[in-house]
């Protein structure tokens, strides 16, 4: 039973490799470009979606310490030093800020709550920009894979089914017997192209649906921090 179940892969597999032993060369440069191009796609897939995930487990966990803190203007050091979380990462700019703009004002005499704010709500929007940035990372990779791939396997399959053709053109008598080899050679490329690009667009479009999540929760949470300064403040 076994044999029945893994002849069919073994001589499909076996087709494969002679389709692709027809090829011209530039045939089969396009098909292992092509074969570098989907192990690239899927390890930035499979790597930033690990990424995310772990980003946001990251982000509600400091958010939930966060909570139980009375005031966020004195917290510990420990608390503003963990710059690999997004959320703590805008938290140390805004209290750096908050600080660095208080001590300022103080030797100039001009020192007010609103300049004080001013400068932590600056700090919290230069952050949130890198941070989105952050998670965008990678993801014009994902998208030039799925404008790319298609485009070289119709080149490859283009300049194969001109190969066949002028091949057969040099021949006394053209059937399809000789024709089909060098089509189906050419077709590989297009195969290989839909390969990379289909699961491309959807982990580009899965990927992207949770950036947007994460980029929404972070300028949330980036309004959340700016209440909580301005009310401490005001006590």
């Amino acid at each position: 039973m076994l044999g029945l179940l893994t002849a069919p892969v073994f001589l499909a597999t076996t087709n494969i490799i002679q389709v692709f032993l027809r090829c011209d060369p530039v045939g089969q440069v396009i098909t292992i470009l092509l074969l570098i191009f989907s192990i690239f796609a899927w390890s930035v897939m499979l790597g930033k979606n690990g990424e995310l995930a772990k980003l946001r487990r990251l982000n509600q966990s400091f958010e939930r310490r966060l909570r139980d803190e009375r005031r966020i203007l004195d917290l510990p050091e420990s608390m503003r030093s963990m710059r690999h979380i997004p959320y703590a990462d805008l938290l140390a700019d805004a209290v750096e800020s908050y600080w660095r703009a208080t001590a300022i004002g103080k030797e100039k005499g001009e020192d007010s709550l609103s300049a004080r704010l001013e400068h932590a709500e600056n700090a919290i929007a230069r952050a949130l920009a890198q941070q989105v940035l952050r998670y965008e990372e990678n993801m014009v990779w994902l998208a030039t894979m799925v404008t790319v791939a298609p485009f070289m396997g119709l080149l490859g399959t283009v300049w194969g089914v001109m190969e066949a053709f002028s091949s057969v053109s040099l021949q006394a008598t053209a059937s399809i017997q000789t024709l089909a080899p060098g089509v189906s050679a050419a077709l590989l490329t297009t195969i290989s192209g839909l390969i990379v690009a289909i699961p491309s667009v959807v982990g580009y479009n899965v990927l992207l649906n949770k950036t947007k999540i994460l980029t929404t929760e972070i300028e949330n949470y980036a309004s959340t921090l700016a209440d909580r300064i301005e009310l401490e403040m005001q006590k």
